[in-house]
């Protein structure tokens, strides 16, 4: 069946075509009564209003922002930290009338022709690697685009903490008192690793949020008189709970276990928490653990961590992603210190 057209409406209602196009983009310049007429018509034509795809190109605008989430489309749903930053992000499209489109990348062929095809406005990208091929293909589609957490790239805006700054704080908290501190890190590269290395062995991390936290973790580290080579990273591929447990269960039952763990996530840092009350350690006088966003599982479990306001930040990159912000911004961040580490 053909389309039913605004022209058709208008002809049944009586009315002129620009009159029946007010009645859907304009209503209140148009009397009831005429308004009355047009409504009819198209109930009786089936007409269900005008083509949503066609009115954006004429106005230039979808009255949507692209979120690139750079893993599962529903790690934003099982993440409480995703689930934050993407509240933030809704409550600014909500207020301002824009709808969101999650557009997952994860490394397959077709991520690049998932974003150049994407019927946005302008462009959140969660936190991603230097590398990462979506971030000219971004910027060569010319609209506005800001990134959370970092790479800083020419041209698209940045909301972010100082992370090496928050992590050598957090670390200096962790490892106080320690002798044999360790790392459980955030991936360091879109190949997406998983083992045990020292510090000193690792290579150049190319997720920027994973490198400026092991900068700060080794400061810290050598702050306590600790060398750098002698502090064992656990690098997770994925910010996962249950990974960071079989991660924090290899440290704790190898040779020399730690006496101390600092996690990039307070996710990461349950898991800890969980192996080493299985392997009968005792919090913090066995084992100093910290952690990384207080989210309400920090509070549960009594867990010194790093605060920061991810749905905040979700906010602050949806405003810079509709212009209404500069495009670079750093976020407040504090420690919170509670029962999981020594006094």
């Amino acid at each position: 069946m053909k389309r039913v057209t605004l022209a058709q409406v208008a002809e049944l209602a009586g009315v002129s075509v620009m009159t029946a196009s007010y009645t859907y983009n304009r209503p209140g310049r148009v009397s009831d009564q005429a308004r009355s007429k047009v409504l009819a018509a198209a109930a009786q034509l089936g007409y269900a209003g005008p083509d949503a795809s066609a009115r954006s190109l004429r106005r230039g605008s979808t009255r949507t922002v692209g979120v690139v989430l750079g893993e599962h489309l529903s790690y934003a749903f099982d993440d409480p930290e995703a689930v934050s930053f993407m509240a933030g992000i809704a409550d600014v499209c909500a207020d301002r009338g824009f709808g969101m489109t999650i557009l997952p990348i994860t490394g397959a062929a077709d991520d690049i022709q998932r974003i150049t095809d994407a019927a946005v406005d302008g462009f959140i990208v969660w936190t991603t690697s230097d590398d990462d091929p979506i971030l000219p293909a971004i910027q060569a589609l010319k609209r506005p685009a800001v990134i959370h957490g970092g790479p800083s790239v020419r041209g698209m805006g940045l909301v972010t903490i100082d992370n090496r700054a928050a992590a050598a704080a957090v670390g200096a908290a962790a490892f106080k008192d320690a002798r044999r501190p360790a790392v459980v890190s955030f991936p360091l590269s879109r190949d997406r690793f998983s083992g045990v290395l020292p510090g000193a062995d690792l290579p150049e991390p190319l997720f920027p949020v994973t490198r400026e936290r092991l900068a700060g973790y080794r400061q810290a580290a050598e702050a306590a008189g600790i060398a750098w080579r002698d502090v064992p990273v656990a690098v997770c591929a994925h910010n996962d709970a249950a990974e960071a447990e079989r991660m924090a269960a290899t440290l704790l039952t190898s040779a020399d276990p730690p006496d101390a763990i600092a996690a990039m996530g307070d996710q990461q840092a349950a898991g800890v928490i969980r192996a080493a009350r299985t392997a009968g350690r005792a919090i913090p006088g066995d084992l100093a653990v910290t952690g990384w966003d207080d989210a309400a599982v920090a509070a549960q479990l009594g867990l010194t961590t790093v605060a920061q306001s991810l749905r905040e930040q979700g906010a602050a990159c949806a405003q810079a992603a509709l212009g209404e912000k500069p495009p670079s911004r750093t976020a407040p961040w504090s420690i919170v210190h509670r029962t999981s580490t020594r006094p």
